[in-house]
């Protein structure tokens, strides 16, 4: 069979579950702590308002592989009505070279990384943590809440955001699965919290060091590009830190800039989360540990994702079949 799948970002949003997606992510990270896969660092292609990134990966055991390419327009909510995150997925046969699908990668990409940093939450987050802070609403903030629903017992949501509309929309989102939820500042909303997420675009820090307390777990989220950061990084050097790869974290996640200055190294890094979830490395260990995780996002979350779609899309008998590999 030589034809390809292309599914639209619609009926990927239609059909994909987060309580699919978490276990399916957690293997990846599994078969990373392995060494079952493959995958080189992120390539970026810089533009004047935004980037392209290119991420390839193969995970051998489950024979799932091919490419994400995403871009990263921070202006475009503002100037173009787009969301700031554009992605496109190709699943490759590892057997034959052809194309199985084309997907819409944008809510995948979402979905994925809130996965990610739920995952992370349940290896680093103390026993019986209850109360949620988010800096930054927009979307990536709604996947996290979404993914951390199944894996907390979560009792309270603060939201804070520079655009006040955005705050409430997001508590609004929070109220409507089942949560007490409310609009705070930095330091109330993490003074009341044993897990914070921060999902913002800044190259300045927004989270203050004062404001972090012994036992809280942060998700590291926004920063994805060389300069970006935000935390003030002396939270970092008193930190249990959690990577999802050394080559993208140090070069444009949370801990790009610290290390550049020589304020953290490598030595500082207790682990990858792969190696977490393979039991090769311990998580938490103990209540008053200061863990974070720093989340860039790699090519083998979007892969199962994607499989996942593929899957779902042919037993449904949806999508557009094209034939891309014929001469």
């Amino acid at each position: 069979m030589s034809e390809t799948l292309v599914i639209e970002e619609a009926l990927v949003k239609e059909i994909l579950q987060m309580k699919d997606v978490i276990p399916a992510v957690e293997t990846a990270f599994r078969e990373r702590g392995h060494g079952n896969v493959e995958m080189p660092p992120k390539m970026y292609i810089m533009y004047p308002t935004g980037d392209l990134r290119v991420m390839p990966a193969y995970l051998k055991n489950l024979k799932q592989s091919g490419l994400k390419a995403v871009t990263v327009f921070p202006n475009n909510p503002k100037e173009k009505n787009l969301p700031t995150v554009l992605a496109t997925v190709i699943l490759v046969d590892v057997d034959s070279g052809v194309p199985l699908a084309v997907m819409g990668g944008s809510w995948l990409t979402a979905m994925r990384t809130g996965a990610a940093g739920a995952i992370a939450t349940k290896h680093l987050a103390k026993k019986g943590a209850k109360n949620i802070a988010f800096i930054g609403t927009g979307m990536q903030a709604h996947t996290q809440l979404m993914a951390h629903k199944e894996v907390m017992k979560i009792e309270k949501v603060y939201a804070v955001d520079a655009n006040p509309e955005s705050a409430q929309k997001f508590v609004e989102f929070a109220k409507s699965l089942g949560f007490q939820a409310e609009v705070a500042d930095g330091a109330r909303a993490c003074a009341d919290s044993d897990v914070l997420i921060t999902t913002t675009p800044v190259h300045q820090p927004v989270v203050k060091k004062e404001w972090i307390h012994p036992g809280m777990h942060i998700n590291a989220i926004g920063a994805d590009a060389p300069g970006k950061e935000e935390l003030e990084p002396e939270i970092l050097t008193r930190a249990k830190i959690v990577i999802d790869d050394w080559e993208q974290a140090s070069h444009s996640g949370e801990i790009n800039v610290p290390i550049s200055k020589k304020m953290i190294s490598r030595e500082d890094i207790a682990a990858e989360l792969g190696d977490i979830v393979a039991g090769k490395k311990k998580g938490r260990q103990n209540d008053a540990d200061v863990t974070v995780f720093d989340s860039t996002g790699l090519g083998i979350q979007d892969i199962v994702t994607a499989s996942i779609v593929l899957e779902k899309a042919k037993a449904q008998n949806r999508g557009i079949k094209v034939k891309l590999a014929t001469l």
